[in-house]
């Protein structure tokens, strides 16, 4: 039987209980811009395998409603999958408007990144970059002023607000024509009481 790892830590930050979403890091202390909060550990695996694992989440969300990703693309042949329990990063969330970022290094390794000072207590957030593919199956509730709703990359923004704008057009279409459609009535008489 195969010992499991300890779970990673970080002399910066700890899990904590979450209103974003479950459980999140947050600083202990005051963190500097720049400094390497915690290494994103993981699974190292080929891009075969990781399309296989994806499409197997992206079914699982489909069918449940609910599943979590943690693939990261390292390169043109690996990338990472952080599902992993004794990576304790995985549990950082999301956030429209991020304090850390993560980066790889030159030796492939993903660290998460201050992004600006972080005050002690501050809850850790990065932008998790989901493309739009599947943006109403990741609703955001970072409550940041810059929040678009989903959980999606920014540079997904204006694609995002293009579907958007085309989903609210089609919602005001149909209710003007259920408005109208009152208003003519359904073409039956109907007996006067009294």
């Amino acid at each position: 039987m195969a010992k499991s790892k300890k779970p990673t830590r970080s002399k910066w930050a700890e899990v904590r209980g979450s209103d974003v979403h479950g459980r999140g890091m947050f600083a202990t202390k005051a963190i500097p811009e720049g400094a390497e909060i915690i290494e994103y550990h993981g699974e190292r695996i080929d891009k075969e395998e990781s399309n296989r694992r994806g499409n197997a989440l992206f079914d699982e969300a489909q069918e449940t409603g609910g599943a979590q990703v943690y693939l990261f693309t390292l390169d043109e042949t690996w990338d990472l999958d952080g599902n992993v329990e004794w990576n304790t990063a995985r549990l950082i969330n999301h956030s429209c408007d991020p304090n850390c970022e993560a980066q790889i290094d030159d030796d492939l390794r993903i660290w998460i990144v201050a992004l600006r000072e972080i005050a002690e207590g501050d809850e850790l957030t990065f932008n998790y970059g989901f493309d739009t593919d599947d943006y109403e199956s990741h609703p955001c509730r970072c409550g940041s002023e810059r929040c678009v709703g989903y959980i999606v990359g920014e540079d997904y923004w204006p694609d995002l607000e293009k579907k958007l704008k085309k989903k609210r057009a089609k919602a005001t279409k149909k209710r003007e024509a259920k408005a109208k459609k009152g208003k003519r009535g359904d073409g039956k008489k109907r007996k006067k009481k009294g």
